[in-house]
């Protein structure tokens, strides 16, 4: 009878296994396919596709570069208006692969969720100051789901979702155990400790062909190795983990004021976010660089950063472009434009501190990714995986104790000045 009850818990594993296994493959193959659509609107729009929008803004003449993401605000805009005019009522399901797991059953809207993509597709082509990332963990979910109703249990549809989600969030951002912590943090309480097994299987398998795909192994951002920090070093940390704590709620304050300020507006779906799109085609005629998720000149940060002076005043640009993005309703995630503005800030707080020799010459870049993870740790208030995640996307395990204490730091003076993180900001 043992022997029994032994061999149907095995072949529950192994189930659980393959599932996991084929669940992680299907989300990189969303990803990717996300990704090259991306690369063809973008020529298709731009005549540049070498996926740098930074690059194709600074290639166009003004008057397009302040209209275009406008007008690509205008057609996602349209998309989303005309299918809820079909639809006449709200979706059956979310939308929103987090509310899926942590209030619903584990479904997903499949149509609603396709249309919310696709106008993702369109104002992350067309230069918004918004993540990509967030439409593609959203398919990698939606595959989840769509196979756990098919061919699963009910109680284990949630499981599954949070399977797509960790392993479209791998294969977006090279980061397998962040990807898997993300579901444990920020949905602690509504997936048991037991079940991370598969999502941890699914994030590996999903950047296993993530990198098949991409023709080898590189971490996201490619930046100098850098020495065990010193003890002073670790002190500056903290700080800007103080620093950061304070800085993620402001943060997070801007963006609901933002939205409130644009419902105000009363305007249509369409016109708000062609206003949010003129916004960011404006600040780009100052600076290119407001364009897109800000990965490009993350890693130029990190590998040559521009002067003290032109870091804040990118800074100050690529935040109004982003409050005018996330504000006016733009498809899309948050995550990536948040490395940016922690990068930008941790970066320009480094190169102060460089003015003082003695404190070592590799600490503007330091600060860059101290600032990168813990202001992330404070808008998530997820520190292990904010943590991990700039550990795998840079490849720096060195500074594994100075970020962990410093993003640990960042979460609780986020959590005491604003209960609710980026997921629940209103």
């Amino acid at each position: 009878m043992k022997r029994l009850v032994h061999l149907r818990h095995y072949r529950a594993l192994l189930r659980r296994l393959f599932i996991a296994v084929f669940l992680g493959i299907c989300a990189a193959l969303v990803v990717w396919l996300f990704h090259r659509a991306m690369l063809g609107l973008e020529w298709l729009l731009l005549d540049h596709e070498d996926g740098s929008l930074v690059a194709a803004a600074a290639a166009l003449p003004a008057w397009r570069r302040a209209l275009t993401p406008a007008l690509g605000g205008l057609g996602a805009g349209l998309l989303l208006w005309m299918y809820q005019r079909y639809r006449h009522q709200r979706p059956a399901a979310p939308t929103d692969y987090m509310e899926a797991i942590e209030t619903g059953d584990g479904r997903l809207d499949v149509s609603a969720s396709l249309v919310k993509c696709l106008a993702s597709l369109l104002v992350v082509s067309s230069g918004s100051a918004i993540g990509r990332e967030g439409a593609m963990i959203l398919l990698a979910a939606l595959v989840g789901s769509v196979f756990a109703q098919r061919f699963t249990r009910e109680k284990e549809w949630k499981l599954w979702v949070a399977c797509g989600a960790a392993a479209g969030m791998a294969s977006a951002y090279h980061a397998p155990l962040a990807g898997s912590l993300f579901i444990a943090e920020i949905l602690f309480g509504t997936l048991m400790l037991a079940s991370l097994g598969p999502v941890v299987i699914a994030a590996v398998s999903a950047l296993l062909v993530t990198n098949l795909l991409n023709g080898g192994q590189a971490p996201l951002y490619l930046v100098a190795p850098l020495p065990s920090p010193w003890p002073v070093q670790y002190l500056l940390m903290a700080l800007l983990g103080v620093l950061a704590g304070v800085c993620g709620p402001l943060f997070l304050s801007a963006m609901s004021a933002s939205g409130r300020a644009f419902r105000s507006l009363r305007l249509t779906p369409p016109l708000q976010l062609a206003l949010g799109g003129l916004i960011v085609g404006l600040l780009s005629l100052l600076f290119p660089e407001v364009w897109g998720n800000g990965y490009s000149v993350v890693q130029a940060l990190l590998s040559a950063p521009p002067g003290v002076l032109l870091v804040a005043a990118i800074l100050i640009c690529k935040l109004l472009a982003v409050l005018a993005s996330s504000g006016s309703g733009a498809p899309g995630g948050v995550f990536t434009p948040t490395l940016f503005v922690g990068a930008a800030l941790g970066s320009a707080i480094g190169q102060i501190c460089a003015l003082w020799p003695e404190l070592g010459s590799a600490i503007p870049l330091l600060m860059a990714l101290t600032g990168m993870a813990t202001l992330l740790a404070a808008t998530t208030h997820a520190p292990i995986m904010a943590a991990l995640m700039v550990f795998e996307m840079t490849g720096e395990y060195t500074l594994l104790p100075g970020i962990l204490l410093s993003c640990v730091i960042a979460t609780t003076i986020s959590r005491g000045l604003r209960s609710v993180s980026v997921y629940h900001n209103a």
